[in-house]
This record gives structure tokens, C-alpha cells and sequence, in this order.
């Protein structure tokens, strides 16, 4: 009996010390707009799409410049054939001040079948026209408290939780405004695990970027260089090495030979680990009417890119690791 006694503590104690079995540890989430899921339900993913987008700037917009149900009419019928091309979530791109409606996306979402993420952060391209008045007086850490009330008590009291960050910076050097947005998401980070898409183009403010986030203690994964499409081969390397996330987003009908022969480097180059794949397509605009021309659709990467990129030897492993792996990666919390 003495024995089995010892045999039962030693076993209890080598249990609590994870000595016998690894300490189990909860899935990774995601924040979609009708709730979390675990990263595995995310499958086939578009990282950076749209459905609407305002360019009239941040203090003229909101939803009274569109009708909801108009661009439900309008974008459903694209969101229905995406789901039955086998993609199952779009990343909404669209920023606090640019257009962001969480309640359209959500009714989109429940009407197609597509799980649809949103997000926090504010736009400081395009000479900081769609920055609301008080982006430009408050502090970093005054953004952030913002930003995390809208992560903790989801988006303008709707409910609805961001799934990861937007922001934006000029294609030159920082500016001070730029830097404070960038550390601002930083803070907001490190208080919530969601990570920075920034939408940057140029190398040069996409590594100031990636060292103001090490400065604030926060790795460069949780950096998206967003429109990075265009840049050298010699710049993406670094960026993976850096551990930050190269994404091309920019895929359209007159581009499909250039994304391919770039997405071959990348895999000769061993950086498809890294990269993001996707169109910046949507772009309903409230000020046409019925929303305009639909100038990009989602369905390129489908219909042109594949059957291209797969007669010059892309496998379903690489596929799997752009718009499954890499996107439950980037967004799991």
C-alpha cells in the first residue's frame, strides 16, 4: 500500500509540473463580425478586401451617407460567389472614418455564409484626410485607450469586436503624427494581442514601422506590410527575417502574370511563410450611384491566378499555406 501511495503523489505532482503532458493551451480565435471562431474555422481566406468605402473624409462621413440595404443588394451577389468558389472569410479593410460600417458587414456576413473580420485603427494616408479632429491632439496612449475600449466593448457600442488593426502612413519618411499612430497601435497591441495591418507600399516607412514596434517591445509578426506589391525581392527578405508579414494585395486582371512571377521568387526564395495574397477589391462608393462601377472583383485570385500559378508547379501545400495557414497565423489571438 505504501507503494501505491508514493507511486499516486509522485504521479500528481509530475501531473501539475506538465512533466507527463504538456499544459493544454486554448485554440487560437479570431474576432469575426458575428462572433469568434477558432483559427482552424477560418479556412480559404481573402486578408485585404473591401465592401464600402467613403472618400468624402473623416468629418463628413458616416452611415447616413449610404443606405444599407442598397449595398447589401449591390455586394451580396459578389460575397455569394466567393462562398461558391470555397472561400470562407473576407478581412474588411475599410477604417474607422473611411466608410466602416460594422452592422452592414454583419448583415452581409449572416445573408452570404462568409465570415467577415473588421477592425481599429485610423487612416493617416492621403495627407491625413481621414483622421478625425482628435487624432491630431491626443496622445499615443490616449489613441490606444480608444482603440482597446473598441476591442473590449466592441466597435461605437455595437458589439461587434475587431479582428485585428488598421492603420496608415505616407510613402516617405514618417511624420510625427505617423510615428504617434504607429505607436499607438503598438500600446494597443501589447493590451490586445491584435496585429497592425498598415497600409505602407514603399519599404522605407515599412522598416521605420518595424523599429518603432521593437522600440515599444512588440515583435515585428505582429506587423502587415500592407501594398507591398511592387517592391524588391531583397526588401521582402528582410522583412522575413525581421518576422513582420509581406502582403500583396493588389491583385487584378492586369496584373496576374507579375503576382505570379513574384509569388514564385517568394517560394524560391523560401518567404511564402510570410506572405499574404489578396485584391484590395469592393470599393462600393456612396457617393456614385448605386455605388459605382465595381472596378476589381474578388474572384481573380480564383479564376486567373490559380490555374496559372499551378501550371508552373504552385501544389495544394503552397495554396494551403497562403489562404489558410498563413492567414490563421497573422489573425489568432
Amino acid at each position: 500500500m505504501a507503494h501505491v501511495s508514493y507511486t499516486r503523489r509522485s504521479f500528481l505532482k509530475a501531473t501539475a509540473a506538465g512533466l507527463l503532458w504538456p499544459a493544454l493551451k486554448p485554440a487560437p480565435v479570431v474576432h469575426t463580425v458575428r462572433g469568434s471562431v477558432r483559427v482552424n474555422q477560418l479556412g480559404l481566406t481573402l486578408m485585404h478586401e473591401h465592401i464600402l468605402v467613403d472618400f468624402i473624409g473623416a468629418t463628413e462621413t458616416g452611415p447616413h451617407r449610404w443606405d444599407r440595404a442598397a449595398v447589401v443588394t449591390r455586394m451580396l451577389p459578389c460575397l455569394q460567389e466567393l462562398k461558391q468558389l470555397g472561400c470562407r472569410t473576407l478581412v474588411e479593410c475599410t477604417p474607422s472614418y473611411l466608410g466602416k460600417d460594422p452592422l452592414l458587414l454583419r448583415e452581409l456576413s449572416e445573408r452570404s455564409g462568409i465570415q467577415i473580420i473588421t477592425n481599429v485603427g485610423y487612416y493617416g494616408a492621403v495627407d491625413n484626410k481621414y483622421l478625425p479632429p482628435h487624432a491630431f491632439t491626443e496622445t499615443a496612449d490616449q489613441l490606444a485607450d480608444r482603440w482597446v475600449a473598441d476591442y473590449e466593448n466592441g466597435i461605437d457600442n455595437t458589439g461587434i469586436r475587431p479582428g485585428f488593426m488598421k492603420i496608415s502612413v505616407n510613402p516617405g519618411p514618417l511624420s510625427e503624427l505617423h510615428r504617434k499612430l504607429v505607436t499607438a497601435a503598438a500600446r494597443t497591441h501589447k493590451r490586445t494581442g491584435l496585429t497592425i495591418y498598415s497600409h505602407t507600399g514603399p519599404y522605407v516607412p515599412a522598416f521605420e514601422q518595424i523599429d518603432i514596434l521593437k522600440q515599444e517591445g512588440v515583435s515585428p509578426s505582429a506587423f502587415v506590410w500592407v501594398h507591398a506589391q511592387g517592391q524588391n525581392m531583397v526588401h521582402y527578405a528582410r522583412a522575413v527575417r525581421e518576422g513582420a508579414w509581406v502582403s500583396l494585395d493588389g491583385l487584378d486582371t492586369g496584373n496576374v502574370d507579375k503576382y505570379a512571377e513574384t509569388l514564385l521568387l517568394m517560394k524560391e526564395n523560401n518567404l511564402l511563410h510570410r506572405t499574404l495574397l489578396s485584391h484590395d477589391a469592393g470599393w462600393y462608393d456612396p457617393a456614385q450611384p448605386n455605388g459605382g462601377p465595381i472596378s476589381r472583383d474578388y474572384t481573380v485570385l480564383f479564376k486567373r491566378l490559380m490555374p496559372n500559378l499551378n501550371k508552373q508547379g504552385f501544389t495544394r501545400k503552397d495554396w494551403k499555406q497562403l489562404l489558410e495557414e498563413n492567414p490563421g497565423k497573422v489573425l489568432g489571438l
